[in-house]
């Protein structure tokens, strides 16, 4: 089941008007596809039934990349919200953008999901799977990426962003994260091969500083 038309054009206007720093653009809204796209491919492999692939889940993505109100600040003092705060403003989000339009079944089917995601054992199978997408998000080539440029809007620079993946592969910060951070196999086999593709790009980035700094 797709969400209905009228309903992604007025969350696809809402993801390319202003975001949370003042910037109009796509990118919230390639976000969202990029984190739709991410549920169907853990779904097509077999983490869950097909029919899980709902209208629900697709709008929660939506949902889940709209400018949140906390962080319409100065970008110095930006810091990136965790999954309980992000979650529960989406589903605020959601409810303001369509909450007029006549789908309350359906809205209330996303916000339902959104309220269960940030739990550390979900109670619902779409919430693990889209938890697992959500936490997929710092892993890989795009999730370094995605760390320099909030870093960036805190003002730092190349820099910190090598400074940071030194710091947790010294601490086994990713171990971790592949541990406990995903309910699916499936994910986690996902976020190993996305991790020895940014460990690759962490280790050349270190090496072009430290030539850098040693001229």
């Amino acid at each position: 089941m797709a969400v209905p038309a009228e309903v992604t054009t007025r969350l696809e206007r809402a993801l390319t008007g202003m975001d949370e720093v003042g910037a109009r653009g796509t990118r919230l809204l390639e976000d969202a596809r990029r984190l739709c796209g991410r549920v169907h491919h853990l779904i097509l492999g077999g983490a869950l039934p097909a029919e899980t692939d709902s209208a629900a889940m697709q709008l929660c993505c939506y949902a889940l990349q709209l400018p949140l109100k906390s962080q319409r600040a100065s970008a110095a003092k930006m810091a990136r919200p965790n999954l309980k705060e992000r979650a529960g403003q989406a589903a605020e989000m959601l409810v303001e953008v369509i909450g007029d339009m006549g789908f309350d079944t359906l809205v209330e089917a996303a916000t339902q999901i959104l309220s269960d995601v940030h739990h550390k054992r979900p109670l619902s199978d779409q919430a693990r799977l889209l938890a697992d997408a959500l936490n997929l998000e710092d892993f890989g080539v795009s999730g370094v990426i995605l760390q320099a440029i909030l870093l960036a809007r805190q003002g730092h620079g190349v820099s910190t962003v090598a400074d940071g993946y030194e710091k947790r592969e010294q601490y086994g910060y990713w171990e971790a994260r592949l541990k406990d951070g995903f309910h699916f196999e499936a994910s986690r086999q996902i976020a190993r091969t996305r991790l020895e593709s940014a460990r690759k790009v962490g280790t050349l980035l270190v090496a072009e500083l430290k030539q850098d700094y040693a001229l």
